[in-house]
């Protein structure tokens, strides 16, 4: 998540140019220079009041490199699911930024026992929000849980983000079902516009349930590498199933990193059946994104 600097044009205006002209060009030149930022998707486990505040404190300290993060499996049966949220967003605060928040009505699953809520949070400083998120009811009669839909801007670029957490695919063809409609969704919306599909998919990439989106000029980010964990350490192999994705369609977002963020370590292999409790038992996926001339 440390990132190196890197220099871009508003850089090097500052150095030639006296801070009135610097002022004044950048005004003009800002909306054509490379806008980058962080984004992390991420299933904390049971996301709720019953977290520690020491555990809040280690959730926010693996997510403060972010400018823009999608949580999934918030918990919805009290009102502790959207306040660990508030709680997230505060600890963060006091970790050196400003951010902001929302957080999901509970997804209208066929039981109150699956149904969650999702939350976006992101620094207003690099990234805005435009209108209002909303869980995608048009396909409620079709998936477990609906995807939370929201449209953000990073400089003069807009993208749609859904934030999304399947069903567990437990019933033969169920994964299809859902993907599909979400998929037909998608692409009625235009493919010439900006989408991220973000989440906990409980498949991999190569599922012939991603076929129609990847046909049609989506790019699945992570390829294969695992990113739950097993419930306990058997020699020294703790990673499990390739099962959380980001899914990208855009002419002018591109993707300049991809880092699935292992807070086990090979080293500390004996601590994940703890962690994973404590934590989460799926590890966060970081994508560092940037934006040029269209």
């Amino acid at each position: 998540m440390n990132t190196p600097v890197k220099e871009n044009c508003c850089n090097t205006l500052r150095r030639r140019f006296h801070p009135f002209l610097v002022l004044i060009l950048v005004s003009f030149i800002n909306p054509v220079c490379t806008q980058s930022f962080n984004f992390i998707s991420w299933n904390i486990k049971d996301f709720g009041q019953s977290r520690s505040d020491q555990e809040i404190h280690d959730i926010a300290h693996l997510l403060r490199n972010a400018d823009l993060i999608a949580i999934q499996e918030v918990v919805a049966k009290h009102p502790g699911g959207a306040q660990a949220v508030a709680r997230l967003t505060e600890e963060l605060r006091r970790m050196g930024a400003e951010w902001d928040y929302r957080v999901s009505d509970p997804t209208k699953s066929p039981s109150p026992y699956i149904s969650e809520r999702y939350a976006y949070i992101w620094k207003p400083s690099k990234v805005k929000l435009i209108g209002r998120p909303r869980l995608l009811n048009e396909v409620d009669d079709l998936v477990h849980r609906e995807p939370y839909v929201a449209k953000f801007r990073v400089g003069v670029h807009e993208f749609f983000l859904l934030n999304y957490h399947s069903r567990t695919h437990d019933v033969k063809e169920s994964e299809e079902i859902e993907v599909k409609a979400i998929s037909d969704w998608v692409i009625a919306q235009g493919l010439e516009n900006n989408f991220i599909w973000a989440g906990d998919f409980n498949l991999r990439e190569t599922h012939p349930a991603f076929l129609k989106i990847l046909t049609s000029g989506f790019e699945a980010l992570v390829q294969g590498q695992p990113t739950t964990l097993k419930s306990a350490c058997r020699n020294g192999e703790y990673h499990s199933l390739a099962e959380d994705n980001v899914y990208i369609i855009s002419k002018a977002l591109k993707c300049e990193s991809v880092n699935v963020i292992d807070f086990i370590g090979p080293e500390n292999c004996e601590d994940v059946r703890w962690k994973r409790n404590s934590i989460s038992d799926h590890l966060p996926i970081c994508i560092k994104f940037n934006y040029g001339k269209d």
